[in-house]
């Protein structure tokens, strides 16, 4: 229960990141990418957070200029990094996914 409260409020407030933040970052960039990768983003976070790993949810996603995503953190395990980068290709739109995730055991 806790879980889909969790994924709820990253859902929720990730989708109100392009409305709220939304600055012309340069001269460049469109409204239209920006939003579109700010759903690639949203949809990462969600499916992230609905894994059942906990060391999931200790992932940052970015989404850079035309899908390009780069996840960093640190996970307990190189199956729950491997797992993010599955879930980040699996998501529609996304055009490449840089990989900075550290191995960290949890103490």
């Amino acid at each position: 229960m806790n879980i889909k409260l969790f994924a709820s409020c990253i859902v929720a407030g990730t989708l109100m990141l392009p409305v709220v933040g939304y600055s012309a970052e340069s001269e460049h960039a469109s409204a239209k990418t920006f939003v579109k990768d700010s759903v690639i983003t949203t949809k990462i976070k969600a499916e992230l957070a609905e894994e059942k790993a906990s060391s999931l949810v200790k992932i940052s996603v970015d989404t850079t200029d035309k899908g390009a995503v780069v996840l960093s953190g640190h996970a307990a395990t190189q199956a729950a990094v491997d797992r993010a980068v599955v879930i980040a290709r699996a998501v529609k739109g996304v055009t490449s996914v840089e990989n900075n995730i550290k191995v960290v055991a949890d103490k």
